[in-house]
This record gives structure tokens, sequence and C-alpha cells, in this order.
């Protein structure tokens, strides 16, 4: 990435000749908060590296028919409004070429939760507190890794079997009357022990136990996109291992802070906390 931001400073500018043009496709076009967009670039004749951002978040692009393309990803928090994108492409004959314009961020509206609950499980003694922030920590520095390679393949599916849709995303919650974190996930009402299988194709970066999460699986798909499985009552994968779109990898369970069994299922794109059920929406080829 480095490299190729040295090379377009070093060669001279030079728009795209006419009979060349970059084409940029947005899908969706005007994506909201918490949404996840396709960003497809054709046109492109013989490029050897294409790079670009959306704000400040890169787009880690990867060969997508005949072209390229990259899954951008909108924080549940960003503000509504334009952002700028760019995007550079070095073609086979070093000639840099460069498009630039602004999408649109939509605002969302989220469900408003309000919940009481014991004291018990609102207000932390001093230990658990440290032991939250450093696993918070600990699963920030794991989202701000990039494997460079694109690990899964066509579509994402759904991860536990059923016809109800997965709920709460984004839901503001208010626990005895003081606002919290909003929800950066989907919640899948299933029985304790119904299987949990991957989303998509990827390498297991993270199985361990952790107060909020409980037992739980995150899996990298690469190029900065993760997905996680919180509560699980059994885990049947291990990390490094590789796995497949629709793999088993545990099962449904009410681990850590949960109030029955139930599947959390979230989804990062880097640091971008994003509506896990998009990615299943996404019109991707194989």
């Amino acid at each position: 990435m480095i490299g190729l931001l040295l090379l377009l400073l070093l060669l001279p500018a030079a728009p795209a000749r006419a009979d060349e043009p970059i084409n940029v496709r947005w899908q969706p076009a005007a994506p909201l908060q918490g949404d996840v967009a396709l960003v497809v670039v054709t046109r492109l004749r013989e490029p050897s590296m294409v790079e670009g951002s959306v704000g400040e978040r890169p787009l880690n692009f990867f060969a997508y028919g005949g072209g390229y393309a990259a899954i951008a990803g909108f924080d549940l928090e960003t503000k509504p409004g334009a952002l700028r994108w760019r995007i550079g492409v070095v073609d086979g004959k070093m000639r840099p070429l460069k498009a630039a314009g602004a999408v649109r961020v939509k605002a969302r509206k989220f469900p408003v939760q309000r919940l009481t609950l014991p004291q018990a499980m609102v207000e932390l003694d001093p230990s658990t507190i440290a032991r939250v922030e450093e696993e918070a920590t600990r699963l920030k520095a794991l989202y701000a890794t990039i494997t460079p390679e694109r690990l899964w393949r066509g579509r994402f599916t759904r991860p536990v079997a059923g016809p109800e849709e997965g709920t709460g995303f984004g839901a503001r919650r208010i626990i005895n009357g003081l606002r919290r974190s909003p929800h950066a996930g989907v919640d899948y009402s299933a029985e304790a022990g119904t299987p949990v299988v991957a989303a998509n194709g990827g390498k297991v970066a993270l199985v361990g136990e952790m107060f909020f999460p409980g037992r739980l699986v995150v899996i990298d798909h690469g190029l900065g996109l993760f997905t996680l499985y919180f509560h699980l009552e059994r885990v049947d994968i291990e990390e490094g291992e590789r796995v497949e779109r629709g793999q088993p990898i545990g099962t449904v369970g009410a681990t850590g802070r949960a109030t029955g069994p139930h599947l959390h299922f979230a989804a990062h794109l880097g640091q971008a906390r994003v509506d896990p059920t998009r990615l299943l929406t996404l019109p991707l080829r194989e």
C-alpha cells in the first residue's frame, strides 16, 4: 500500500484517456449508517495495482469480474452526509489513473431499548472493569490487522438456521436510566445447542472466553473483514484453522453477559462496526 502511494506521487499526474475511463460503481449507491457497500472498478486496461479510500478508511481491492472490487464499511455512528472517496490505479504501462467523488451516507433509524437490570449486572467492580478494558483493547488490535488476501468467496450465509431475522443492530440501550454503547451486532433467537456455522470462508483469528461476549469465535475473512460469534455454548474449531462457508464452528449458548440462549452475530471492517446482515444481501459472485 505504501509503495503504491509513493509510486503515484512520483509518477507524473496524467488523467485517464477518454477511451480508458475508470468506471466506479457503488452498490448500494446511497449506503445507510452501519451499511456495507460493494465498490466495483471496471474499464481498466491491464491494471497492475489498485488502491483507494473512503473518508479516512482504506479500500482493500481484489480482482473481481474482469475488474476490481472492495467492500466498504460505514460505522453505525458515521455522521450522515457526503464522504469523499478516491481510487488510484497504476496500469500495465505504469501510467497512474485516478478517480474521485463522494458517496452520501444516509441516516438510519435505530431502535431504542430501555432495560431495567439488577445493579449487580450493571455496576462492575474494579477488577472486572480492568478485565473488560483489556479484552476490548485486544479485540480492537485484532480488527486493526489486515490479512492481505481475500479468504472468502461468493455470498455470505446466515450463521444459524431458521426463519427469524436477526434483530437489535445499532439499538441505543438505556439501562437503569443511563445511556450505554449502541448494540453493535444482531441477535438470533435459538435454543441452546443449535449449530452455528461460518458466514463465509476465512481463518479462525480468535477463540476465547470474555466477560461480555462469553465463549466466542472471531473469523478473519481477509482484507480487514471479520465476523464475530458470541455467547457460544461449545466451540468446535481452533485458532489458526481455515474454515469454509457453512462449516459448523460451534453451538448456541448463553455464556458471558446473556439473559438466555441466543447468538450475537457481528461484523467489523477494520474498526467500522457494520450490520452483519448487510453482508448477506451483497450481490457477490463466486
